[in-house]
């Protein structure tokens, strides 16, 4: 069974529309990177799903309930989580008052909840009582997941993970992501790193101006050479 299903998706803002019938799933446990140019609508792609950008026509169905119109309060309750580019940890609270934000929506947080988010993550047990805006921008990037994560989600959302992270630190968050995913927990992510996440994931999709160019598994989309030459530098 389909985890996702969008289906000749019209999204935007207001009137302004954005996406133009747009198809992509994700299956449980999938691991799936939207790619393309600034502009595209990637990102308002992930915030349809979560309810941030507006359904203007079409449908999103998660787990077989129809999320289209449901606001981000309702969506998380079905199983989603969400991690924005930007503004997405709490700069002034703990790594600890962080992590109790990440789980709002429960009346008490499991202890191996969070021991399974330190486990993918070890340096936020190392920092509880630290200011999470005085932690590196990988660090505040781990914890933004792991805040996330508290939901033990069916879905994890990201929108460009590795933006404004050092080289060095690239390919240390791809590797947080892989273990995310090999535990269990499907991905759909937004990253402007695509020849990267076209190799680590399960499928792709192309966005351009809006509406779907081309479709895959990473590796079909990496070697296809019009995908190449159009969208990865050659």
């Amino acid at each position: 069974m389909t985890l996702l299903d969008v289906s000749q998706l019209d999204a935007g803002y207001g009137d302004l529309q954005i996406l133009f019938d747009i198809d992509l799933h994700v299956d449980p446990g999938e691991y799936v990177t939207i790619v393309g140019p600034n502009g595209a609508g990637k990102s308002t792609a992930m915030k349809a799903v979560f309810g941030i950008a507006d359904c203007l026509g079409g449908s999103i169905t998660f787990d077989g309930t129809d999320i289209s119109d449901l606001p981000p309060e309702s969506v998380i309750h079905n199983g989603l989580s969400y991690v924005p580019q930007t503004a997405n940890i709490f700069p002034s609270l703990t790594v600890t008052e962080n992590l109790r934000l990440g789980a709002y929506i429960l009346d008490d947080i499991p202890e191996d909840r969070r021991q399974a988010v330190f486990d993918r993550f070890p340096i936020l047990a190392e920092r509880l009582d630290q200011k999470a805006g005085t932690m590196s921008g990988g660090q505040q990037q781990m914890l933004a997941m792991g805040c996330a994560l508290m939901l033990d989600p069916d879905l994890l959302l990201l929108d460009e993970p590795s933006a404004g992270l050092a080289p060095d630190l690239v390919t240390e968050m791809f590797d947080r992501v892989d273990a995310v995913n090999e535990a269990g927990t499907a991905i759909l992510m937004v990253e402007q790193n695509a020849k990267e996440a076209l190799r680590r994931c399960d499928r792709g999709y192309v966005l351009a101006q809006g509406e779907n160019r081309y479709e895959g598994s990473g590796n079909e989309l990496l070697n296809d050479e019009e995908v190449r030459r159009q969208f990865l530098g050659g």
